[in-house]
């Protein structure tokens, strides 16, 4: 197993926090805003203050098998915390995807121990309930964001895959719920079936009549 050394500019974030006194820093991330079908998913990491990391890297920037490994190695090291969390797409209907991506994120590190300090992908989330940074492309700058965002990708895609052998005929384990042509394809063939997510535009749109839609703030 190879390790992130000690200086390394994806540690820069957690070095930053334990220097300011903090103890427990976790990374926080989800994967699944724009799909048309599943759940949005969450994770968490907690790496042991002054732990060897493993080298890990933004899930986007991996492959299949290298975050599998990643992933084993990332729960493997002693003392690390995690946790991922899924949102329904029928949550996710009703309270909106942006909410429910929160919602996940908030859940995902209130399941982790004495955490004093949260790292978070991308903007700011609201009444985040831990001293928190967001740090926009957090996953390509932190190695405990960059963890989490590896643990909800491979979650995610197996929930998907497993999906597939429910709903064969949308194609789930190859496109994971993204709209893709195939997709889109086969929904206009079959309609939503129960993961869809009938608030998203390309769902909406084939139902008859329509789903009502609430009004949210983003606030």
């Amino acid at each position: 197993m190879d390790f992130l050394s000690s200086d390394d500019e994806l540690l820069a974030p957690e070095r930053k926090k334990w220097n300011e006194g903090f103890s427990f820093i976790a990374g926080v991330d989800e994967v699944g805003r724009g799909p048309l079908a599943g759940p949005v998913v969450a994770a968490a990491v907690a790496f042991p203050k002054n732990s060897l990391c493993p080298k890990v890297n933004d899930s986007k920037k991996l492959t299949d098998a290298q975050r599998r490994t990643l992933r084993e190695e990332i729960i493997s090291i002693p003392g690390i915390q995690y946790s991922i969390i899924e949102i329904s797409p029928d949550e996710i209907d009703k309270i909106n995807i942006l909410r429910a991506s929160h919602l996940a994120m908030k859940k995902a590190v209130s399941r982790l121990s004495g955490i004093d300090f949260v790292l978070i992908d991308g903007l700011p989330v609201p009444d985040f309930p831990f001293p928190n940074e967001a740090i926009v492309k957090g996953d390509a700058k932190s190695a405990s964001i960059a963890a989490a965002s590896i643990l909800a990708k491979v979650h995610r895609d197996d929930l998907m895959t497993g999906l597939a052998l429910k709903y064969p005929e949308y194609g789930f384990e190859k496109h994971k719920g993204y709209g893709t042509k195939k997709h889109l394809e086969a929904l206009k063939k079959f309609g939503p079936c129960p993961i869809h997510r009938k608030s998203f535009a390309p769902v909406r749109d084939i139902i008859t009549p329509p789903p009502e839609q609430q009004e949210f703030s983003f606030n």
